[in-house]
């Protein structure tokens, strides 16, 4: 009986040290385990995506380095098979690898030969494609290597087939979106067990800046059917045994509901944003509504109540409500919470600018004073503590631009960037539903900024359920206005909405990075021009 142990891993970026001690530990695991056969994820040893790190020499001088001397340290675990995923540099080409480290010494390497270059992936701006199978046998079964988008199509898994390859065993940094794990299961099925080979899909775990690496690492048996799948969002190991090329039923982690993977991938974002950059704690502005409760909870969650810091900013139209209901939420997660009022400020201003306003009527800009007034006081916060300033905006308010700039856009990483604002609301629900910490008022109230008198977002902005859905069709899907509007939505809502996504993409580009949690974020997937005349 071989057991194959599947290592679902965090790797930081650029930690070659720390990232190999890490792979030490869990060979180290797998080997008392009775594991003969160690499978990590994609660039396990320097973490992923390095992005431009690949087009400096040292970065590969490095990672070998680093390679070689892992390979000398798990000389203590004989005839352990270790596969481990690294930047290569060979005769002056460079390579997405994976390499066979067996008893002190690197046995073989693969290059990955299907690079991605497409939604979060730009892999041709930095390798060159392999061409050559890997297949090694331990015990009388013969095992394939390929790496990630090896597998998304059927051309590389054949080539390991004809190789001789009984199971593939596939390296990946895969990143989450919502119904991903259904979508990666069909493509294993159709082009490598269909082709009667068993497969181990190794996935990287973490947060990487927007990214978040899901886990959910699993086995399929020749027929396509599920024999194991890991942890979702956390570090796993699993030792799969093979009676000969089959592998034997272990451990399926319990499917989760959208709610609670799109949760438990926040969490991970926050918490290994802030920690693999060594920030010390974060601070946030509470304002008495959904999304700032929501953020407050997912960082309480992430990193403890003792490293978060709420700080409410009142102005002349903030409701009594808005404080009651902060208050006894802060109260129940136990962070600091500050009230400093932004009357005096916001005095200074408007007397400041009073001449110049003069005769004029009171619009927006007296809005986003208020709102950059509370960002400056913010970044002031965060300067003299060292924490960092989580935004609380969110997607819907970021297509159409229902935000200011160097106001509620200041500060350091978007938490719910990616969440549309529907999305907001179920995500509470699922919070509460683990225990009641957002009061029920704050998600029941109809949603306002309070900038001026009785506000609410539905004097500016069409009804959630209808700006996200059109947003999702237009900006998520690449539908045009008349696929949209034959979809049922009015032909005045598209057109505004749509406009408004493009004109305020000057914004967006000046936002701090946030988490991804669907198919197409405002961010590193999204490339549409600030200037622009093309209209659909």
């Amino acid at each position: 009986m071989i057991k194959l142990a599947v290592v679902q891993m965090n790797s930081t970026l650029g930690d070659l040290s720390g990232n190999a001690a890490h792979i030490l530990n869990f060979s180290r695991r797998a080997y008392q385990q009775g594991a003969h056969i160690v499978l990590t994820p994609e660039l396990s040893l320097v973490g992923y995506p390095p992005e431009d790190l690949l087009l400096r020499d040292s970065f590969y001088s490095a990672s070998q380095a680093a390679l070689n001397e892992l390979a000398t340290q798990l000389a203590e675990f004989p005839n352990l098979h270790v596969l481990v995923g690294h930047p290569l540099m060979k005769d002056g080409r460079r390579y997405n690898a994976a390499s066979l480290l067996v008893n002190g010494r690197i046995q073989a390497s693969y290059c990955k030969q299907d690079l991605p270059n497409g939604h979060v992936f730009d892999e041709k701006r930095y390798f060159d494609a392999g061409q050559d199978a890997l297949v090694f046998e331990f015990e009388n079964v013969k095992f394939g290597v390929t790496i990630c988008e090896d597998t998304w199509s059927a051309a590389v898994p054949t080539q390991a087939k004809i190789a001789g390859a009984q199971v593939l065993l596939v390296l990946n940094g895969s990143p989450f979106h919502m119904n991903k794990q259904h979508l990666r299961y069909q493509v294993m099925r159709d082009n490598v067990t269909q082709q009667g080979m068993a497969l181990v899909y190794a996935n990287l775990v973490g947060g990487q800046d927007e990214l978040i690496f899901d886990g959910n690492s699993f086995v399929l048996d020749s027929q396509g059917q599920i024999q194991a799948q890991l942890k979702h969002a956390q570090e796993d190991l699993q030792i799969i045994e093979f009676a000969g090329a089959t592998p034997q039923a272990g451990v399926i982690a319990p499917e989760l509901s959208v709610e609670a993977q799109v949760y438990q991938a926040l969490v991970l974002g926050v918490r290994d944003y802030i920690g693999k950059n060594g920030f010390p704690s974060v601070l946030l502005g509470m304002s008495g509504g959904v999304d700032s409760a929501l953020t407050l909870a997912i960082a309480v969650d992430a990193l403890g109540a003792d490293k978060v810091r709420a700080v409410m900013m009142p102005s002349p139209y903030t409701a009594e409500i808005s404080w009651l209901d902060s208050r006894e939420m802060v109260d129940k997660l136990g962070v600091r919470y500050d009230e400093i009022s932004i009357n005096p400020c916001f005095s200074a201003f408007t007397a400041t600018l009073a001449q110049e306003f003069e005769g004029l009527p009171l619009d927006a800009t007296e809005e986003n004073i208020q709102a950059r007034i509370r960002g400056t006081l913010l970044m002031a916060l965060s300067n003299k503590h060292g924490s960092i300033v989580l935004t609380t905006g969110n997607k819907s308010e970021m297509a159409v631009g229902y935000c200011t700039l160097y106001g509620d856009m200041a500060g350091g990483f978007a938490v719910l960037k990616d969440i549309a604002k529907t999305l907001v609301y179920r995500l509470c629900a699922y919070r509460n539903s683990l225990s009641l910490v957002i009061p029920e008022r704050i998600l029941t109230r109809p949603p306002s900024a309070e900038l001026r008198p009785d506000q609410t977002d539905q004097d500016s902005l069409p009804p959630y359920e209808i700006l996200d859905g059109i947003m999702q069709m237009h900006m998520e899907e690449n539908c045009s206005t008349e696929q949209i509007v034959k979809a049922g939505y009015q032909q005045q809502d598209v057109d505004r909405i749509t406009r408004l996504i493009k004109i305020n993409e000057y914004k967006r580009r000046q936002s701090p990075v946030g988490i991804r949690v669907t198919h197409r974020a405002f961010g590193r997937d999204w490339r549409y021009p600030i200037t622009s005349k093309f209209r659909d």
